[in-house]
């Protein structure tokens, strides 16, 4: 079983009891998983903010390239390694970027600790040792929602941005990479691939 970064940040959660490797919320993934593997279908929940995320993402890239006169472009290469398998958003010389849209001013982050996301820091570190790179950076990004997304009932004040510099609409965690961390990673996928196996094997002979 290959897990997808993404899915880190539920798999890496610890579980109260010390006699459990795997917490409840860690199992609880886990079998929504191999449900929709064994039955076949997929579920896919569709909000206007995570609309904005991925049919608009470039417009986040485009803001943080305006910001650093960079050039970045949006990353297509997808790895795997023995244990997951991972497609970042931005791939530089020495590090990962995943550019994360905010919805409106009221969720943007607007500092760094307020962005600080262990689930995104799992995801993150996966990254880090997919592509081989010492530093994941998680920025956030707020631009002006577009129309289509809105109602006539929504508060623009927090969604027309334009008229806010570009650089206080960027917010920057950045994590170093740790190989020690990528040990837990590693340990942790091998226990959620033999519960995701047990749960196959009970569906299969119920």
């Amino acid at each position: 079983m290959k897990w997808r970064a993404s899915q880190l940040g539920n798999l890496m959660t610890n579980s109260r009891s010390k006699s459990e490797v795997l917490s409840e919320t860690t199992k609880s993934e886990i079998r929504k998983i191999a449900k929709q593997d064994f039955y076949g279908y997929t579920t896919e929940i569709k909000t206007k903010p995570m609309i904005k995320g991925t049919d608009w993402e470039q417009n986040g890239i485009d803001l943080l390239n305006s910001v650093r006169f960079t050039q970045y472009t949006k990353n297509e290469l997808r790895l795997s390694n023995e244990y997951m398998t991972g497609c970042c958003d931005i791939i530089t010389d020495d590090s990962i970027i995943d550019i994360k849209s905010s919805w409106s001013l009221e969720t943007f982050p607007a500092t760094s600790s307020e962005g600080d996301a262990s689930g995104y820091e799992w995801q993150g570190r996966a990254y880090m040792w997919l592509y081989e790179k010492p530093a994941f950076e998680l920025v956030y990004t707020m631009y002006t929602t577009p129309d289509e997304l809105l109602t006539e009932w929504d508060n623009l004040s927090i969604h027309r941005v334009d008229h806010i510099d570009p650089a206080k609409r960027i917010t920057v965690v950045r994590y170093e990479r740790d190989e020690a961390l990528e040990e837990q990673i590693k340990e942790r996928l091998i226990h959620c691939s033999e519960y995701y196996s047990q749960y196959i094997n009970l569906l299969n002979n119920k």
